[in-house]
């Protein structure tokens, strides 16, 4: 390649992808970087000193009970939510793209949710779980209803799935109903034709051809449920107890609130990691299962 080619198509580069390159350098690989090396330090957040440490905020990390209880209610939570975000999901794109009347109606009032942010959706639900649940309870004496579930170290998880599946399913339906369009009509007809129930079309040839909109779906779900933070705070606050304090509250709390950002940094990086693996395989796993029409 002679030097006036390669001039021209390194302008070119530099025109078109030189922006989003350095916005990606900035924004990611750098405090990504920037973040690692943090973790090997006993800074506080504040002052100027950043005394190095080795490995002692990773030993730290081992021993913090708090930061791993967080986790293994992050994963109960992710488990639960990621499993009806997608069921929810699918249920619907199934049901909008059936012969109901007003389909688009009902695509933009179940997509709604996902355009409000978390804080503010977690303001509104905590309105409704503290007061409006609790008035119907007391009205009809429904004793679930009587006291509010934020109050409930249980039913507070509860109602963090609850508000995670009506946020994000919506989402979710949108991509399945991208993946029912792009079926084939004429093998539905022919299925149909040869005698095939409905449900047999659906679990042997509407499945099995959505396989890339379920992993789409699945690492989208996994990973956002994984680094919420914002519902968390807005709907419980980590309580009541600090019972409902997810991983990335957790994070948060050491780094900022207790002002031990170096531990902080390497929960954060450890958290980093146990999403990529799971997303990673579960990506992996989907993408072998995937067929063509």
């Amino acid at each position: 390649m002679d030097r006036s080619k390669f001039s021209y198509k390194a302008k070119l580069f530099t025109i078109f992808a030189g922006p989003a390159v350095f916005c990606f350098l900035a924004v990611v690989i750098i405090p990504f970087f920037y973040g690692l090396y943090l973790t090997f330090t006993g800074w506080d957040g504040i002052s100027n000193a950043k005394p190095f440490v080795g490995f002692d905020n990773y030993i730290e990390v081992f021993k913090d009970a708090e930061f791993w209880k967080s986790m293994w209610l992050t994963m109960r939570y992710v488990l639960v939510s990621v499993v009806l975000i997608n069921v929810v999901g699918f249920a619907l794109a199934l049901l909008v793209t059936s012969k109901i009347k007003g389909k688009n109606f009902f695509r933009a009032g179940f997509f709604t949710p996902n355009l409000i942010g978390g804080i503010v959706l977690g303001y509104i639900w905590q309105f409704v779980f503290n007061k409006a649940f609790v008035g119907v309870g007391e009205a009809l004496h429904f004793s679930f209803l009587s006291d509010s579930w934020l109050s409930d170290p249980v039913k507070a998880f509860w109602a963090l799935v609850i508000v995670t599946v009506w946020q994000q399913s919506g989402y979710m339906m949108l991509i399945y109903i991208s993946g029912l369009m792009g079926v084939s009509t004429d093998l539905l007809e022919a299925a149909k034709i040869d005698g095939c129930t409905q449900k047999q079309v659906t679990r042997k040839i509407i499945l099995p051809l959505m396989a890339s909109s379920f992993t789409v779906c699945l690492f989208l779900s996994i990973t956002r449920c994984f680094m919420v933070y914002d519902v968390n705070l807005s709907l419980t606050e980590g309580g009541p107890f600090g019972t409902t304090i997810m991983a990335a509250m957790h994070v948060y709390n050491k780094a900022f609130s207790s002002k031990m950002y170096g531990v902080g940094q390497a929960e954060a990086l450890i958290l980093f990691l146990v999403i990529a693996v799971i997303a990673v395989t579960q990506s992996f796993i989907g993408k072998s299962k995937e067929v063509e029409a």
